[in-house]
């Protein structure tokens, strides 16, 4: 029997995302399915659920796990950063709500050939997406020093980011290229003072977030997003969003008080919007998991969720 990944905070999307049923639903992040399969049984008759994700073998995962939704459910291996080509593109240039799933799943993190643990030995991979051409290891072994410093301070909030670059270009200068997860992990450890790898979970794992965001563009995708997931709401849509950690959550929380604030035409015209946002906010703050799911499954624990209403066609 699969084991499949178990989904956050899925009463909470099923809650804030389906305000029309039947209605066109998106999940931008199908993963392998766990929100697209909440989604879809909790849609009427004659709603439709469009998945999307660029990792080939997680659409095929939903695809396995959707099976008995398959009139209800279209999927497609493509990134969300094409969502306003692919909407149109499928027949629904206009959908009733979006939902975004940011980070790696615990699929992709469990799987030996993409290097995205810092627990085992593995490639040093990281690509979500295997059509991508730059691996983790082209940053880890080409970047110079202070920009691999500058890349894992920015994407991983790491203190020790100077250290760690420092070790690592000694690594390459003395010992050769660095190709697996485990050979950087135990840098790291090293390049991080022994009182200080105590504390807050693995020494590696900030350096791991760094590399991941650098080769997927993970944040910059987030803001490529956001705006075409807007336009693409019909009136009353809704747009949800599930973060993991601050640097995600940071652009979605001021996308969300951007759109939702003042007046919004263009400077130098005459207000046409009322002086009301685009998006009315369904969450005025971040919805974490409860102490029963958490006990339920512990990974959800960094989970933060915000959800907001269009109010007019674009």
């Amino acid at each position: 029997m699969t084991a499949y990944h178990i989904p956050v905070l899925v009463e909470e999307v099923l809650s804030y995302l389906i305000g029309r049923n039947p209605g066109v639903y998106v999940d931008a992040t199908l993963g392998d399915g766990g929100h697209a399969a909440a989604i879809c049984s909790r849609l009427a008759k004659g709603g439709r659920l469009i998945g999307l994700d660029w990792d080939a073998g997680a659409v095929e995962r939903a695809r396995s796990r959707l099976a008995e939704y398959e009139g209800m459910a279209t999927l497609v291996q493509e990134s969300y950063t094409r969502l306003e080509e692919i909407l149109p593109e499928l027949g629904f240039p206009r959908v009733d709500g979006v939902l975004l799933d940011l980070g790696v799943s615990t699929w992709q993190l469990m799987d030996p050939a993409r290097g995205f643990s810092f627990h085992r030995d593995e490639p040093l991979d990281m690509r979500m997406d295997r059509r991508l051409s730059l691996r983790a290891a082209d940053l880890v072994n080409t970047l110079p020093e202070e920009e691999l410093a500058a890349l894992i301070f920015k994407y991983g909030e790491e203190r020790w980011a100077g250290r760690i670059a420092a070790f690592i270009a000694r690594h390459r200068e003395k010992k050769g290229l660095i190709e697996s997860s485990g050979q950087l992990a135990e840098i790291i450890k090293e390049a991080i003072p022994a009182a200080h790898r105590r504390k807050g979970g693995h020494p590696a794992r900030r350096t791991f977030q760094a590399l991941r965001l650098a080769v997927n563009r993970e944040l910059e995708n987030i803001e490529a997003v956001l705006p075409q997931a807007l336009r693409s709401l019909n009136p009353g849509g809704r747009l949800v969003v599930i973060a993991y950690h601050s640097l995600e959550d940071r652009i979605v929380k001021r996308f969300f008080q951007e759109q939702s604030g003042g007046c919004t035409c263009p400077p130098g015209l005459p207000c046409i919007c009322s002086g009301e946002g685009r998006l009315k906010l369904l969450t005025r703050k971040a919805v974490r998991p409860s102490a029963q799911e958490l006990e339920r499954n512990p990974r959800s624990r960094s989970a933060r969720l915000r959800a907001a209403q269009c109010r007019e066609a674009f």
